[in-house]
């Protein structure tokens, strides 16, 4: 009676281990269960994808491709023809354009219609709703009614400009001096109410208490906004520009639908340079190319925004 008693006591140690195991072996697998969808999901729509671009860029990819499935392996060619070539050049310098400009107008407009809006008065939130109207509208649309709006012979603003006395022929899109400034003026417009939607919310984040403490102490509305305002938003203008940035550098169905990449290729960016290797010369490694380069210039600013937020967070 006593050794089994005994024995029943000292496997119980040997026997619990396992058994502890159990529940956090249960909770790693569902643990893994649920990311195991979204890792599945962006490795089947996000790393192939961009796997296979790598991979095209390095290829003859031609039409006959999709129907014999040969695309030679030609080296570097693809990325040579594309450096020599001057229009990716010019796409380079008017994406860079195109995007600080945007950036610039969107993030100063945004900024001053939530300091704006924070204060009370009537219809505040009715404006705030119909300000956001240009941001829900799809871009293509924006791009076609400004299209309208900015066309030299018929188009709503110079029919106004020459009812008030001023030049009424301006050649918006179809200038090679005036087309990039156009479509740059067309995205802070549909730009303006992202801006404004974030900032406003970090605006309600800063402590009241410190802008009574700067009125006790006689500062200036300047000067509160530059010593108490700014200060405090970095986190989240740091989300607004980055994320901006990414959204605008790669902007191809806007540009599409107002200029086309022209007059001239005076409106040529690296987004429209992709499509136009692809699906207009059909020379697929070339936009592959381009496309690339899109890629690793939104990775180094991706880099930029968690190195960014990491700081902010110490």
């Amino acid at each position: 009676m006593t050794t089994p008693t005994v024995t029943a006591r000292g496997a119980a140690p040997t026997a619990g281990v396992p058994a502890a195991a159990r529940p956090r072996h249960r909770r790693r697998l569902a643990q893994w269960g649920f990311v195991a969808p979204a890792v599945l999901f962006m490795l089947l729509f996000f790393g192939y994808p961009l796997v296979r671009n790598v991979v095209m860029s390095f290829q003859h990819y031609t039409p006959k491709t999709f129907f014999t499935g040969e695309a030679p392996l030609n080296g570097f060619d693809n990325w040579s023809a594309v450096f020599r070539d001057a229009l990716f050049g010019k796409a380079l310098w008017h994406t860079l354009v195109f995007t600080a400009g945007s950036l610039l107008g969107q993030f100063c407009a945004g900024l001053a219609l939530a300091v704006f809006f924070t204060r009370r008065f009537p219809l505040n939130g009715v404006l705030r709703s119909l300000i956001l109207l240009p941001w829900l509208v799809p871009m293509v649309v924006s791009g076609i009614v400004w299209r309208r709006i900015l066309d030299q012979d018929t188009g709503v603003l110079n029919s106004f400009l020459d009812a008030v006395g001023l030049d009424g022929h301006t050649p918006w899109l179809t200038s090679p001096h005036m087309a990039l400034l156009s479509v740059i003026l067309v995205n802070i417009w549909i730009g303006i109410p992202f801006n404004m939607v974030i900032l406003y919310g970090g605006l309600q984040e800063v402590p009241r208490e410190l802008y009574e403490a700067a009125a006790l102490d006689g500062a200036s509305a300047w000067r509160t906004f530059r010593s108490v305002t700014l200060p405090t938003l970095r986190p989240v203008i740091t989300v607004v520009l980055v994320l901006g940035f990414m959204s605008t550098v790669k902007i191809l169905d806007l540009i599409l639908a107002l200029t086309d990449g022209g007059p001239a290729d005076a409106t040529q960016t690296l987004g429209t340079l992709t499509y136009q290797n692809s699906f207009v010369r059909l020379d697929f490694g070339a936009g592959a190319v381009v496309g690339n380069v899109l890629i690793l210039i939104s990775a180094v600013f991706a880099v930029f925004y968690l190195r960014a937020n990491r700081t902010e967070g110490k």
